[in-house]
Order: structure tokens, then sequence, then C-alpha cells
């Protein structure tokens, strides 16, 4: 029975931490949110084990925090902490899509101006969460060609760590239009030109934060 049990916790666990991140990710989790095992469990319809390792893991990669009381929950940003993130964005994300490049094919920019679209539809409907989602979907596309996954899982770490806050600032936004980074990033893609496709992702990143930080 134990070996037949351990199997499902980990089904479990993998489920419940895929489900959680994916949440926190896109900002569907609001800022300095709690989380209790209780609930986690029973909203999955699972046992507290692959509840209390699910949560471990995302505390680890933080995505959570964990106060001395043993109280779990999302992380709440500063603006110093949003700006340490992105700096780190801006010095790995513009080598993922220099790396990409070689093999940004028509295919991919047709689908990441497609993506570009839902991201500034979202916007005009004021859906933060689906602009979230829709720029990290924008953003992991491209990077997925780079075929560098050590360096993406860097990336989505920070993404992690920034979804809640990121989220919240996007919904206080009134932007008429979306900005124009994506664009800039796909013309450099289409004109093969490397030094313009990192000063795109540099500027999306840095003037996009303080932007929503102003």
């Amino acid at each position: 029975m134990q070996s037949q049990t351990r199997p499902l916790d980990a089904a479990a666990h993998d489920r419940v931490y895929r489900a959680l991140r994916t949440q926190i990710m896109h900002g569907e989790i609001a800022p300095g949110q709690a989380l209790t095992l209780r609930g986690i469990a029973q909203r999955f319809a699972v046992s507290m084990t692959p509840v209390r390792e699910a949560l471990r893991r995302l505390v680890a990669e933080g995505a959570l925090s964990l106060s001395s009381s043993g109280r779990v929950a999302t992380p709440e940003l500063g603006q110093e902490r949003l700006e340490e993130l992105a700096a780190i964005r801006a010095l790995l994300e513009p080598e993922l899509a220099s790396r990409a490049l070689p093999r940004a094919h028509l295919a991919l920019i047709e689908r990441l101006a497609a993506i570009n679209s839902a991201n500034a539809e979202a916007l005009t409907k004021g859906d933060a969460t689906g602009y979230v989602r829709t720029n990290l979907e924008f953003h992991r596309t491209l990077y997925l060609r780079a075929q560098a996954p050590a360096m993406l899982a860097m990336v989505e770490t920070v993404w992690l760590q920034t979804g809640p806050t990121m989220r919240a600032l996007y919904a206080r936004t009134r932007r008429a239009e979306a900005p124009p980074y994506h664009r800039m990033i796909l013309a450099a893609l289409k004109a093969g030109d490397e030094p313009a496709l990192r000063l795109a992702l540099r500027t999306d990143v840095m003037h996009g934060l303080k932007h929503l930080m102003a």
C-alpha cells in the first residue's frame, strides 16, 4: 500500500505545485494574500502532505514568503526589490532573445504578433491578469527558441516572484494602448537586428516598470 501511495502523493504534489505556480506567476493571487494548507487541500481535493510539499517548493523559489509564525503568503514587493528583479531581467532576457534570433523564423514572428494582439486586447478590456499572462507568454515563446533551459529557468523564477505585484500595478494603470516595446522586438526580429533586439528587450523591461511605478 505504501508503494502505491507515494506515486499518488507525488502526482498530487506536482499538480498542486504547477497550478499554484502558474496562478502566482500570472498574478491571479494578490500580493500579501495568505495561503492555508487546509484551504488548498480542500480546493484540490488532496491530503495535506502534497500541499505542504508544494508550498515548501514555492517558498524555496521565492514565489511565497514564510513568516516566523508560519504564515505563508505571496510576497509584497516594494520599489527597490522590483527594480532589483527588473535589473536581473534586463541582464538575462536580452541574452535569451539574442540566442533565439537565429531560430526566429516567420512562423515564430507571426505567433508572437498574435500573442501581442491578445496582450493589447487584454489591456483595452482592463484585464490585468490577462495582460500579465499574455505578456509572459510573448516573452517565453521567444525565449524557448534560445534553447537555454537553465537561463530560462532563472528568468521564470524572477517572473514568479514579481507576478502578484506586477498584476496589482497593471490593475492600477489607465493606459489606453499597449506600450510599443513588443512591436520594437518584433521589428528587430524581422530585420535580424541583434543590437536592436537587445535594446528593445532592455527597454521593455526597464521602461515598462518605470511607467508602472510612476
